[in-house]
Protein backbone atom coordinates (compact mmCIF):
# COMPACT_ATOMS: atom_id res chain seq x y z
CA UNK A 1 0.00 0.00 0.00
CA UNK A 2 1.46 3.00 -0.85
CA UNK A 3 1.93 5.91 2.29
CA UNK A 4 0.52 8.52 2.09
CA UNK A 5 3.30 10.60 3.65
CA UNK A 6 6.53 11.04 1.84
CA UNK A 7 9.77 12.88 1.61
CA UNK A 8 8.20 15.93 -0.33
CA UNK A 9 8.16 19.50 1.50
CA UNK A 10 4.98 20.16 -0.48
CA UNK A 11 3.18 17.05 0.27
CA UNK A 12 4.19 17.38 3.61
CA UNK A 13 2.53 20.62 4.13
CA UNK A 14 -0.68 19.68 2.84
CA UNK A 15 -0.80 16.37 4.81
CA UNK A 16 -0.23 18.40 7.93
CA UNK A 17 -3.11 21.25 7.41
CA UNK A 18 -5.83 18.14 6.38
CA UNK A 19 -4.77 16.95 10.02
CA UNK A 20 -5.11 20.15 11.33
CA UNK A 21 -8.55 20.79 9.71
CA UNK A 22 -10.47 17.34 9.86
CA UNK A 23 -10.98 17.55 13.46
CA UNK A 24 -12.31 20.65 13.06
CA UNK A 25 -14.64 19.80 9.89
CA UNK A 26 -15.61 16.44 11.79
CA UNK A 27 -16.99 19.08 14.58
CA UNK A 28 -18.80 21.16 12.93
CA UNK A 29 -20.71 17.68 11.18
CA UNK A 30 -21.68 16.53 14.78
CA UNK A 31 -22.94 19.78 16.09
CA UNK A 32 -25.32 19.46 12.84
CA UNK A 33 -25.89 15.90 13.45
CA UNK A 34 -28.69 14.54 16.19
CA UNK A 35 -32.44 13.30 16.41
CA UNK A 36 -33.23 17.27 16.26
CA UNK A 37 -30.74 18.56 12.82
CA UNK A 38 -29.12 21.57 13.05
CA UNK A 39 -28.28 23.30 9.67
CA UNK A 40 -24.78 24.50 9.19
CA UNK A 41 -26.14 28.61 8.64
CA UNK A 42 -27.68 28.19 11.44
CA UNK A 43 -24.54 27.39 13.57
CA UNK A 44 -22.81 29.53 11.88
CA UNK A 45 -24.93 32.49 12.69
CA UNK A 46 -25.28 31.26 16.50
CA UNK A 47 -21.22 32.03 16.76
CA UNK A 48 -21.17 34.85 14.85
CA UNK A 49 -24.18 36.29 17.53
CA UNK A 50 -22.11 35.25 20.35
CA UNK A 51 -18.87 36.94 18.88
CA UNK A 52 -20.17 40.14 18.52
CA UNK A 53 -22.51 39.72 21.30
CA UNK A 54 -25.92 40.19 19.62
CA UNK A 55 -29.08 38.64 20.56
CA UNK A 56 -29.16 34.80 19.51
CA UNK A 57 -31.91 31.87 19.19
CA UNK A 58 -32.19 30.82 22.15
CA UNK A 59 -32.99 26.98 21.66
CA UNK A 60 -30.27 26.19 19.09
CA UNK A 61 -27.82 27.95 21.91
CA UNK A 62 -29.04 25.27 24.43
CA UNK A 63 -28.78 22.79 21.82
CA UNK A 64 -24.85 23.57 20.75
CA UNK A 65 -23.55 25.00 23.61
CA UNK A 66 -25.20 23.01 26.73
CA UNK A 67 -26.00 19.16 25.09
CA UNK A 68 -23.80 18.69 21.86
CA UNK A 69 -20.97 20.94 22.48
CA UNK A 70 -19.58 19.26 25.80
CA UNK A 71 -19.56 15.74 24.57
CA UNK A 72 -18.23 16.81 21.14
CA UNK A 73 -15.07 18.30 23.40
CA UNK A 74 -14.63 15.53 25.68
CA UNK A 75 -14.50 12.95 22.81
CA UNK A 76 -11.98 15.12 20.67
CA UNK A 77 -9.59 14.98 23.92
CA UNK A 78 -10.62 10.93 24.51
CA UNK A 79 -10.35 9.96 20.90
CA UNK A 80 -7.11 11.58 20.35
CA UNK A 81 -5.87 11.07 23.85
CA UNK A 82 -6.38 7.86 23.58
CA UNK A 83 -4.34 7.47 20.03
CA UNK A 84 -1.60 8.82 21.29
CA UNK A 85 -1.67 6.52 24.68
CA UNK A 86 -2.14 3.15 22.36
CA UNK A 87 0.82 4.72 19.89
CA UNK A 88 3.50 5.10 22.82
CA UNK A 89 2.50 1.94 24.68
CA UNK A 90 3.12 -0.25 21.26
CA UNK A 91 6.13 1.75 20.91
CA UNK A 92 7.45 1.18 24.57
CA UNK A 93 6.13 -2.67 24.55
CA UNK A 94 7.32 -3.06 20.78
CA UNK A 95 3.78 -5.28 20.82
CA UNK A 96 1.49 -3.67 18.12
CA UNK A 97 -1.11 -5.36 20.05
CA UNK A 98 -0.53 -3.05 23.16
CA UNK A 99 -3.38 -0.66 24.79
CA UNK A 100 -3.20 1.98 26.62
CA UNK A 101 -5.14 -0.35 29.86
CA UNK A 102 -1.91 -2.89 29.15
CA UNK A 103 -1.38 -1.67 32.72
CA UNK A 104 -4.51 -1.78 34.78
CA UNK A 105 -5.36 1.87 34.07
CA UNK A 106 -8.79 1.24 33.02
CA UNK A 107 -10.18 -1.76 35.47
CA UNK A 108 -8.55 0.54 38.21
CA UNK A 109 -9.98 3.67 37.12
CA UNK A 110 -13.36 1.46 36.64
CA UNK A 111 -12.91 0.40 40.55
CA UNK A 112 -12.84 3.93 41.53
CA UNK A 113 -15.77 4.87 39.78
CA UNK A 114 -17.50 1.81 41.14
CA UNK A 115 -16.92 3.16 44.65
CA UNK A 116 -18.35 6.61 44.26
CA UNK A 117 -21.44 5.23 42.33
CA UNK A 118 -21.78 2.67 45.11
CA UNK A 119 -21.33 5.59 47.72
CA UNK A 120 -23.77 8.32 45.84
CA UNK A 121 -21.27 10.51 45.14
CA UNK A 122 -21.46 13.45 42.33
CA UNK A 123 -20.36 13.46 39.10
CA UNK A 124 -17.34 15.19 39.50
CA UNK A 125 -16.15 12.72 42.65
CA UNK A 126 -16.86 9.56 40.94
CA UNK A 127 -14.36 11.02 38.12
CA UNK A 128 -11.70 12.19 40.83
CA UNK A 129 -11.69 8.36 42.17
CA UNK A 130 -11.62 6.80 38.81
CA UNK A 131 -8.58 9.46 38.04
CA UNK A 132 -6.74 8.59 41.38
CA UNK A 133 -7.49 4.41 41.40
CA UNK A 134 -6.12 4.69 37.64
CA UNK A 135 -2.97 6.37 38.73
CA UNK A 136 -2.87 4.17 41.93
CA UNK A 137 -2.54 1.04 39.68
CA UNK A 138 0.14 1.72 37.16
CA UNK A 139 2.15 3.29 40.63
CA UNK A 140 1.59 0.00 41.69
CA UNK A 141 2.30 -1.91 38.49
CA UNK A 142 5.83 -0.13 38.54
CA UNK A 143 6.73 -1.33 42.31
CA UNK A 144 6.06 -4.41 41.50
CA UNK A 145 7.74 -4.63 38.27
CA UNK A 146 11.09 -3.27 40.11
CA UNK A 147 10.98 -6.22 43.22
CA UNK A 148 14.02 -8.53 43.16
CA UNK A 149 16.24 -6.03 40.60
CA UNK A 150 16.55 -4.35 37.46
CA UNK A 151 12.86 -3.70 35.89
CA UNK A 152 12.31 -5.22 32.20
CA UNK A 153 9.56 -4.88 30.11
CA UNK A 154 8.26 -8.11 30.37
CA UNK A 155 7.90 -7.86 34.42
CA UNK A 156 6.34 -4.84 33.91
CA UNK A 157 3.74 -6.18 31.29
CA UNK A 158 3.19 -9.10 34.03
CA UNK A 159 2.95 -6.28 36.71
CA UNK A 160 -0.09 -4.61 34.67
CA UNK A 161 -1.78 -8.60 34.35
CA UNK A 162 -1.63 -8.52 37.99
CA UNK A 163 -3.21 -5.28 38.44
CA UNK A 164 -6.09 -5.84 35.83
CA UNK A 165 -7.08 -9.06 37.43
CA UNK A 166 -7.35 -7.64 40.55
CA UNK A 167 -9.15 -4.34 39.95
CA UNK A 168 -11.55 -6.24 37.70
CA UNK A 169 -12.17 -8.68 40.99
CA UNK A 170 -12.77 -6.18 43.07
CA UNK A 171 -15.08 -4.37 40.76
CA UNK A 172 -16.83 -7.73 40.14
CA UNK A 173 -17.63 -8.35 43.97
CA UNK A 174 -18.58 -4.70 44.84
CA UNK A 175 -21.05 -4.93 41.18
CA UNK A 176 -22.55 -8.32 42.88
CA UNK A 177 -23.62 -6.56 46.37
CA UNK A 178 -24.99 -3.62 44.46
CA UNK A 179 -28.49 -2.63 44.46
CA UNK A 180 -29.63 -4.55 41.51
CA UNK A 181 -32.56 -1.83 41.23
CA UNK A 182 -30.41 1.25 41.67
CA UNK A 183 -26.34 0.98 41.79
CA UNK A 184 -25.87 -1.98 39.26
CA UNK A 185 -27.98 -0.26 36.39
CA UNK A 186 -25.73 2.99 37.37
CA UNK A 187 -22.22 1.41 37.43
CA UNK A 188 -22.94 -0.96 34.30
CA UNK A 189 -23.98 1.98 32.05
CA UNK A 190 -21.28 4.02 33.36
CA UNK A 191 -18.54 1.24 32.35
CA UNK A 192 -20.23 0.67 29.01
CA UNK A 193 -18.80 4.04 28.24
CA UNK A 194 -20.86 7.03 27.55
CA UNK A 195 -20.67 10.94 26.64
CA UNK A 196 -24.12 11.74 27.51
CA UNK A 197 -23.06 12.39 30.75
CA UNK A 198 -20.25 15.01 29.82
CA UNK A 199 -20.19 18.44 31.05
CA UNK A 200 -17.77 21.23 31.27
CA UNK A 201 -16.89 20.69 35.05
CA UNK A 202 -16.07 17.61 34.26
CA UNK A 203 -13.81 18.57 30.85
CA UNK A 204 -11.96 21.22 32.97
CA UNK A 205 -10.99 17.93 35.45
CA UNK A 206 -9.70 16.12 32.67
CA UNK A 207 -7.95 18.32 30.83
CA UNK A 208 -4.79 19.71 32.57
CA UNK A 209 -3.89 15.60 32.66
CA UNK A 210 -5.19 15.37 29.36
CA UNK A 211 -2.60 18.05 28.07
CA UNK A 212 0.28 18.00 29.83
CA UNK A 213 0.52 13.71 28.82
CA UNK A 214 -0.55 14.97 25.31
CA UNK A 215 2.96 17.56 25.65
CA UNK A 216 5.17 15.24 26.87
CA UNK A 217 4.35 12.96 24.23
CA UNK A 218 4.88 15.33 21.51
CA UNK A 219 7.88 16.45 23.09
CA UNK A 220 9.60 13.13 23.21
CA UNK A 221 8.00 11.70 19.94
CA UNK A 222 11.06 11.33 18.22
CA UNK A 223 12.60 9.08 21.24
CA UNK A 224 9.96 6.39 20.60
CA UNK A 225 11.55 5.20 17.63
CA UNK A 226 14.54 4.63 19.90
CA UNK A 227 12.50 2.91 22.59
CA UNK A 228 11.17 0.59 19.52
CA UNK A 229 14.83 -1.06 19.32
CA UNK A 230 16.07 -3.53 21.56
CA UNK A 231 17.33 -2.69 24.95
CA UNK A 232 21.06 -3.09 23.79
CA UNK A 233 20.63 -0.91 20.50
CA UNK A 234 18.82 1.63 22.81
CA UNK A 235 21.49 1.98 25.37
CA UNK A 236 24.26 2.36 22.53
CA UNK A 237 22.66 5.52 21.30
CA UNK A 238 22.85 7.05 24.99
CA UNK A 239 19.24 7.13 25.99
CA UNK A 240 18.27 6.62 29.94
CA UNK A 241 15.68 3.31 29.06
CA UNK A 242 14.03 3.48 32.36
CA UNK A 243 13.69 7.65 32.62
CA UNK A 244 12.08 7.62 29.02
CA UNK A 245 9.89 5.22 29.65
CA UNK A 246 8.75 6.16 32.84
CA UNK A 247 7.80 9.20 31.31
CA UNK A 248 5.82 8.12 28.71
CA UNK A 249 3.83 5.53 30.88
CA UNK A 250 3.23 8.46 33.18
CA UNK A 251 2.41 10.40 30.47
CA UNK A 252 -0.36 7.84 29.21
CA UNK A 253 -1.09 7.10 31.92
CA UNK A 254 -2.19 10.96 32.91
CA UNK A 255 -4.06 10.46 28.96
CA UNK A 256 -5.94 7.06 29.54
CA UNK A 257 -7.00 7.35 33.64
CA UNK A 258 -8.88 11.10 32.43
CA UNK A 259 -10.15 9.97 29.88
CA UNK A 260 -12.06 6.95 31.60
CA UNK A 261 -12.96 8.98 34.13
CA UNK A 262 -15.27 11.16 32.30
CA UNK A 263 -16.88 8.67 30.03
CA UNK A 264 -16.10 5.73 31.71
CA UNK A 265 -14.41 2.40 29.30
CA UNK A 266 -13.58 2.71 25.68
CA UNK A 267 -11.78 0.05 23.68
CA UNK A 268 -10.38 0.21 20.46
CA UNK A 269 -9.23 3.39 19.74
CA UNK A 270 -5.83 2.88 21.12
CA UNK A 271 -5.89 -0.29 19.21
CA UNK A 272 -7.01 0.71 15.85
CA UNK A 273 -6.10 4.51 15.51
CA UNK A 274 -2.46 3.77 15.15
CA UNK A 275 -2.71 0.82 12.79
CA UNK A 276 -4.64 3.12 10.71
CA UNK A 277 -1.51 5.72 10.56
CA UNK A 278 0.78 3.52 9.70
CA UNK A 279 -1.07 2.04 6.95
CA UNK A 280 -1.21 5.69 5.92
CA UNK A 281 2.38 6.95 6.35
CA UNK A 282 4.61 4.30 7.35
CA UNK A 283 6.04 3.52 11.30
CA UNK A 284 8.08 6.81 11.68
CA UNK A 285 6.81 7.67 15.07
CA UNK A 286 7.35 11.42 14.79
CA UNK A 287 5.07 11.68 11.81
CA UNK A 288 2.50 8.91 13.15
CA UNK A 289 1.82 11.36 16.46
CA UNK A 290 0.08 14.18 15.01
CA UNK A 291 -1.44 11.33 12.62
CA UNK A 292 -2.96 9.49 16.12
CA UNK A 293 -4.05 12.89 17.35
CA UNK A 294 -6.35 14.25 15.14
CA UNK A 295 -7.59 10.97 12.96
CA UNK A 296 -8.55 9.83 16.81
CA UNK A 297 -10.30 13.04 17.53
CA UNK A 298 -12.33 12.95 14.40
CA UNK A 299 -13.40 9.06 14.28
CA UNK A 300 -14.46 9.50 18.02
CA UNK A 301 -16.41 12.72 17.46
CA UNK A 302 -18.05 11.10 14.54
CA UNK A 303 -18.57 7.94 16.41
CA UNK A 304 -19.79 10.21 19.37
CA UNK A 305 -22.36 12.08 17.13
CA UNK A 306 -23.93 8.80 15.40
CA UNK A 307 -24.31 7.44 18.59
CA UNK A 308 -26.78 10.21 19.87
CA UNK A 309 -28.37 10.50 16.64
CA UNK A 310 -29.32 6.12 15.75
CA UNK A 311 -31.31 5.62 18.98
CA UNK A 312 -33.80 8.39 21.41
CA UNK A 313 -30.81 8.19 24.00
CA UNK A 314 -27.22 8.11 23.55
CA UNK A 315 -25.93 4.50 22.74
CA UNK A 316 -22.81 2.86 24.35
CA UNK A 317 -19.64 4.18 22.99
CA UNK A 318 -17.32 1.14 23.89
CA UNK A 319 -20.18 -0.90 21.92
CA UNK A 320 -19.81 1.23 18.94
CA UNK A 321 -16.05 1.14 18.82
CA UNK A 322 -16.16 -2.12 18.94
CA UNK A 323 -18.10 -2.54 16.28
CA UNK A 324 -16.60 -0.28 13.67
CA UNK A 325 -12.99 -1.21 15.15
CA UNK A 326 -12.89 -5.14 14.70
CA UNK A 327 -13.89 -4.62 10.65
CA UNK A 328 -11.36 -2.18 10.43
CA UNK A 329 -8.73 -3.87 12.10
CA UNK A 330 -9.26 -7.15 10.63
CA UNK A 331 -8.40 -4.90 7.25
CA UNK A 332 -5.31 -3.50 9.09
CA UNK A 333 -4.32 -7.27 9.03
CA UNK A 334 -4.84 -8.13 5.64
CA UNK A 335 -2.69 -4.65 4.53
CA UNK A 336 -0.15 -5.63 6.88
CA UNK A 337 0.23 -8.99 5.33
CA UNK A 338 -0.03 -8.45 2.20
CA UNK A 339 -3.22 -9.59 1.22
CA UNK A 340 -5.73 -8.11 -1.39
Amino acid sequence: MKKFFIRDGRLQTRAYIILILLPIVCTFLSICMGRIYISPKKIINLFIDLLNRNAYEEETFVLVMKIRLPGIITALLVGGGLSLSGLSFQAIFTNPLATPDILGVSSAASLGAIIGILLSKDLIAIQFLGLIFGFLAVIIAIKLAKIGGERSIIQLVLSGIIMSSLFNALGAILKYTADPYDKLPQITYWLMGSFARSSYKGILLALPFTLLGIIIIFALKWQLNILSLSDDEAKSMGINLNLMRFLFILASTMITASSIAICGQIGWMGLIIPHISRLLIGADNRHLAPFCLSIGSAVMVLIEAFSRTASVISLPISTMTAIIGAPIFLFAMKQNRGVS
